[in-house]
């Protein structure tokens, strides 16, 4: 009797064991549920392949490795983690695109804010050479801008140095150096002591 008893007492002791392991279990990830993180894509594309059209013109082709866009967040944002190659094109001249490359680049949805970063290259369509390691594109200011040293390379070969970046109107009709000093003759340069 005192083996069925002993046997009966385990037998409990194990179950309210398990019930309790299982209640504490779930309790945690209720807890966990209510706290997990959002900071996920929610759309991935591997090797990209984006055209943009106003009007039946295309205004902009992309290509990426791969785009990741994370919408369950605050502040919604894409990103092209490995590299991003994009040709943009203006009504008035159509067959010579202006190109931006760049190892990395973000765009945020509702700032309607871009950045590129690593090695990035912009060639405007009038043949204007920019390199730098970074940039920024205010699109609702339609401002671009980088405090990295800028190289400039224009249509006639001459080559321009910003030690302290610039500030330029998204189409590069103008553009500005910061904190620059020296004689140039170019129409489309301006100087700024800012």
């Amino acid at each position: 009797m005192i083996k069925n008893i002993s046997y009966k007492y385990i037998a409990y002791l194990f179950s309210c064991a398990i019930f309790f392991i299982l209640t504490s279990c779930e309790e945690d990830l209720t807890k966990a549920g209510g706290k997990q993180s959002k900071n996920f894509p929610s759309q991935i594309i591997n090797n990209a392949n984006i055209i943009q059209r106003d009007s039946g013109f295309v205004t902009l082709r992309a290509k990426a490795p791969i785009i990741e866009k994370y919408e369950l967040i605050d502040s919604p944002y894409t990103v092209a983690r490995k590299g991003i190659d994009i040709q943009f094109f203006d009504k008035k001249k159509p067959k010579v695109p202006g190109t931006i490359k760049a190892k990395y680049a973000k765009f945020f949805d509702y700032k309607q804010f871009y950045e590129a970063r690593g090695n990035v290259r912009i060639t405007t369509n009038e043949g204007q050479k920019f390199a730098m390691q970074s940039v920024f594109w205010d699109q609702r200011k339609k401002q671009i801008y980088t405090h990295d040293t800028v190289y400039v390379t224009l249509e006639d070969g001459s080559t321009l140095i910003s030690n302290h970046g610039m500030r330029a109107k998204d189409d590069f009709s103008e553009y500005v150096f910061l904190q620059n000093s020296g004689d140039f003759t170019t129409t489309k340069l301006s100087e700024s002591k800012k």
